[in-house]
């Protein structure tokens, strides 16, 4: 278009040289001079030829200058949109970015995400593994090698000596939660497997039935106990297991699991620490399986155990899932190490 332009001001000035006319569209497009030659030459060869006419050249100023301004006012549009798009909807982006975040498990302990980010294993911790390694109830100098191992380990009869292996009960979490209730309202993790139970509440609200699964569908949950006061004593009744390591770090924080013949599915734990667990009550079948990539060097296994024994198994790096004997009830303790 300035070509256009430069040329029809050539032709509307013949008064002025060519040169005084390059000077001028110098001035105003700011032009270098091996250009204006060009424009020189290109000038004196359409009126030496006579094939470009007056009205031609007018013509194609014409058109350019209005292609130049649909361009413009296109632009002008286009730009005016995408302002118009952002501004309107960015407050309602926000407000509703705001309440999903707000919703309680609108990604459901975010497994997908966790496992799509995880990092890849290198298959040593697995590697020549094809069962626990079981151990008679020892002392944390026993246990001491093995207690900060990706190993899986039995202890029998850990725990048999707790007084919670022959209290603690659903009956007796319902009294101490009763002591709280605003524990009932603690933002405190809650699994409900599954099982139709979607909160403490649910399970502590079911009939004395379901809860023995007299009637209804078998029911299985996992709860943490994060209030200080259940917390404080739940641990009266079960304190510090004596096999882990003097130096070891425990969570302020413990889970409870309970119910029946389901257990847990098989999955990955996206915790912090080692994992210990106690079972209290009732049996449970383990089964643990490499993460895929070592499914070529590795293999699944499964273990029993027994009320009164403790697992210790690195749960971030075994996939695991648990399973009870039809019609029987377990109860477990379960807590973080490092």
């Amino acid at each position: 278009m300035l070509i256009f332009e430069a040329m029809f001001l050539f032709w509307n000035r013949p008064t002025r040289s060519a040169r005084q006319s390059a000077l001028h569209i110098r001035e105003r497009f700011d032009f270098d001079q091996e250009f204006i030659d060009k424009l020189d030459q290109l000038h004196d060869g359409a009126l030496r030829t006579g094939l470009v006419s007056k009205a031609d050249l007018q013509e194609a100023y014409r058109k350019s200058r209005d292609m130049q301004y649909n361009s413009r006012s296109l632009s002008m549009w286009y730009t005016f949109g995408i302002m118009a798009f952002v501004v309107l909807l960015t407050p309602i982006f926000y407000e509703t970015l705001t309440f999903l975040l707000g919703v309680k498990c609108f990604l459901p302990n975010n497994h997908l995400v966790w496992e799509a980010t995880r990092p890849i294993s290198d298959c040593g911790f697995c590697r020549n593994v094809d069962g626990p390694l079981i151990l008679k109830n020892m002392s944390r100098e026993e246990l001491a090698p093995y207690a900060y191992s990706t190993l899986p380990i039995v202890i029998k009869n850990a725990v048999s000596h707790w007084p919670a292996t022959s209290l603690l009960s659903l009956e007796l979490l319902k009294e101490i939660y009763g002591r709280y209730p605003e524990a009932l309202d603690e933002d405190c993790h809650f699994l409900n497997f599954h099982s139709d139970l979607k909160s403490i509440r649910d399970v502590f609200n079911m009939s004395p039935e379901r809860a023995n699964l007299i009637v209804g569908s078998t029911w299985y949950v996992g709860f943490s106990n994060c209030h200080p006061g259940v917390l404080e004593e739940l641990r009266k009744l079960y304190g510090r297991p004596h096999f882990l390591p003097a130096d070891a770090e425990l969570s302020n924080m413990d889970y409870v699991f309970l119910g029946y013949e389901q257990g847990a599915y098989m999955h990955l734990d996206y915790v912090h620490r080692l994992m210990w667990q106690a079972q209290l009550k009732g049996n449970k079948s383990w089964i643990l399986a490499p993460t895929p990539e070592c499914d070529h060097v590795c293999q699944s296994f499964s273990f029993y155990v027994e009320p009164g024994d403790a697992v210790l198994v690195d749960t971030r790096i075994w996939y695991h899932g648990t399973s009870i004997p039809k019609g029987q009830f377990a109860l477990t303790i379960q807590s973080e190490y490092s």
